[in-house]
């Protein structure tokens, strides 16, 4: 295909693409304060995950959507803020013209520690509304359930998902001294202990037991120092292959196939046995 993204398609392309298929990715973003990084680096990794899924699947790809809840972060001037329920309204107005227009598999990528709390709650409604099953695929999680610890390459595919999308040359260097890079790591880790808030945020999901700010800016991401080209060049191609090692680890193409059995089973067996008595009353 000549391109997977949405919104690059033709009308036709799209029209032509679902006549066979109805996959669709929606990498949801975040607009925030990310230590050396720019502000998008959480919405431009979903985005590279999500291609690479889409790739693998024979799946289109919904991107642009950086402005969801942020958590502790808003107290960087950079950092945008959209509330949880404002972007699960959002979402939901999104999903729904997505089913609309054909594509009945839909699967939410996120690389944002607080997404879940837009997107989960998002996903189930859409169900009880529908009875149409969308997928919701933390990328943490999913690196969890391929048994990969992604917190060793995190940086990595953070820098990598920019050449994925061949946005590389948008990576900062030589970023003046601050709190945001790894030679200065102690003082984040100092600024959080200062936070109550981290003592009580360990009872739930990120941001989900109480709600608090970061003590200052750079306390959210401890980023690398990138000096020259070569040095961003060896974290983006590092990151690169870790992204195709977590796509491959997680079959996208089974996953998107149970997601089709997931639907049927509710249509088949789930609705003629209790639809009456489910959201909405469906017989």
């Amino acid at each position: 295909m000549r391109t997977r993204f949405l919104s690059k398609m033709t009308n036709g392309e799209v029209e032509e693409y679902l006549n066979r298929n109805d996959i669709i990715y929606v990498p949801v973003g975040v607009t925030e304060t990310h230590g050396a990084l720019p502000l998008d680096a959480e919405t431009v990794l979903a985005e590279a995950i999500a291609l690479k899924m889409a790739e693998e699947s024979d799946g289109l790809v919904l991107h642009n959507l950086p402005y969801f809840f942020p958590g502790g972060t808003i107290v960087g001037r950079g950092t945008i803020q959209m509330s949880i329920k404002d972007g699960m309204a959002y979402l939901d107005k999104i999903a729904k013209s997505l089913l609309n227009q054909g594509f009945r598999r839909q699967i939410y990528i996120t690389s944002h520690g607080p997404a879940h709390m837009t997107v989960s709650g998002m996903v189930r409604d859409f169900f009880d509304e529908t009875k149409v099953p969308a997928l919701y695929m933390d990328v943490l999680k999913a690196a969890e359930a391929a048994k990969i610890n992604l917190m060793d390459s995190f940086h990595d595919m953070t820098i990598g998902a920019y050449k994925v999308l061949g946005r590389l040359e948008d990576v900062p260097l030589n970023v003046p001294e601050s709190h945001s890079v790894t030679y200065d790591v102690q003082h984040m880790l100092t600024g959080m202990g200062k936070n109550p808030g981290n003592v009580l945020g360990k009872y739930a999901y990120q941001s989900g037991a109480v709600g608090s700010y970061f003590n200052e800016p750079s306390d959210h991401m401890a980023t690398p120092l990138l000096k020259t080209p070569e040095d961003r060049e060896v974290f983006a191609d590092r990151g690169d292959q870790a992204i195709n090692e977590l796509v491959k680890a997680l079959d996208m193409p089974t996953i998107v196939e149970t997601l089709r059995q997931v639907d049927v089973f509710t249509k088949e067996t789930i609705l003629p046995r209790y639809g009456a008595h489910l959201p909405g009353g469906n017989e």
